[in-house]
């Protein structure tokens, strides 16, 4: 390699990180500037509402049990998880922590879906009316 092959290269990978650094160093907290609004979890079974829960920092324990199974969702940090269920597969313990609007747990034999969405209420308006 040449000398200014070397300089541009060098060039390259110190534009690239100028851009990369801060998204990684600010990642989170530019995420908890636009998710003010609290998030709600809706647990549905075979399609219908069982219950929603507000996604707080504190521990709660949801027992959801069915005609098909039981299933054992954690919530905190402004989360949620399945931390057991008695289905054969187990796949629903894969999700892992979810707590982002639009994440979703689902147990298929169990017919369960765990949908996170905006606070209640929110995005029911309508925006605009277009003639």
């Amino acid at each position: 390699m040449k000398r200014g092959d070397v300089l541009l290269v060098s060039l390259i990978v110190v534009i690239a990180l100028a851009f990369l650094i801060p998204r990684w160093l600010f990642a989170d907290l530019s995420e908890k500037n636009h998710n003010n609004t609290p998030l709600v979890a809706n647990i549905k079974v075979d399609g219908k509402l069982v219950r929603s829960v507000e996604l707080t920092e504190e521990e709660q324990i949801i027992e959801i049990e069915t005609e098909d199974g039981l299933n054992i969702l954690k919530v905190h940090d402004y989360g949620i998880e399945m931390i057991e269920a008695d289905c054969p597969d187990q796949l629903c313990l894969t999700f892992g922590f979810v707590k982002r609007d639009g994440g979703a747990i689902v147990c298929l034999p169990h017919k369960m879906i765990v949908e996170i969405e905006g606070d209640l209420g929110e995005g029911d308006d309508i925006d605009a009316i277009v003639k």
